[in-house]
């Protein structure tokens, strides 16, 4: 179970973007949140990623407060989580081939051994064509950045998946695939979802419940 407790958080504890919300999403649930741009969603999910530190409240993992944010988060709280952010191109260094974009958290946590197998596993999953592995970000579509950022996101085999905005920048055929992708890897694995978008008709047709942000924090 994934549970945010009264979460609190923003970028000024003065003036927060999230107040007092509460969330639990259950192991192999697919939950979208519905909401505007700017309403405080994104930061949510940065939050249940153990990516944002919340100002009050609490994220408890499998039955287990989070014991850190970012880089303190314990390994086995920071890697149960898997990230695809809505613009690839911020969340991509433009340095790094796609294969070591993919590769980067296994390298993290010294699995640096499992790269070729599991980049070979993982590309026709996502969609992404062996041509395009060893081009850089600046070389590769959107779309194609962003099959690397889902790769990249499941190469640690995550049990829970969070997903903001990450076909907002893409084209039907794009977001189908990708979406795709999460669901072959949530029935294979188990993993519970959090996606996070302002598109309904998306949003209900993938997720097994939809929840409005104004119910969240009314």
């Amino acid at each position: 179970m994934l549970e945010l407790r009264a979460i609190t958080a923003g970028y000024d504890r003065r003036d927060p973007v999230v107040r007092g919300v509460d969330l639990t999403i259950a192991p192999g649930e697919s939950v979208g949140l519905l909401g505007p741009s700017g309403c405080g969603k994104s930061t949510l999910a940065r939050v249940a990623a153990l990516l944002h530190r919340p100002d009050a409240g609490q994220v408890v993992i499998d039955g287990e407060a989070a014991r850190g944010w970012r880089h303190r988060a314990p390994r086995e709280q920071r890697t149960a989580f898997g990230v695809v952010f809505q613009q690839p191109r911020l969340s991509a260094d433009p340095r790094l081939s796609l294969t070591d974009l993919i590769a980067e958290p296994l390298r993290a946590v010294g699995l640096g051994s499992e790269v070729a197998a599991r980049v070979a596993e993982l590309t026709p999953v996502v969609g992404l064509g062996a041509d395009l592995l060893g081009r850089r970000p600046h070389e590769v579509s959107d779309g194609q950045l962003q099959r690397a950022c889902l790769a990249r996101a499941l190469v640690l085999r995550p049990r829970w998946l969070i997903c903001d905005e990450m076909t907002a920048m893409l084209d039907a055929s794009t977001t189908a695939a990708l979406v795709h992708a999460v669901e072959a890897y949530r029935a294979e694995s188990g993993a519970g979802l959090l996606a996070v978008g302002h598109d309904r008709v998306l949003l209900e047709r993938w997720c097994g419940r939809t929840v409005q942000w104004t119910d969240l924090v009314e």
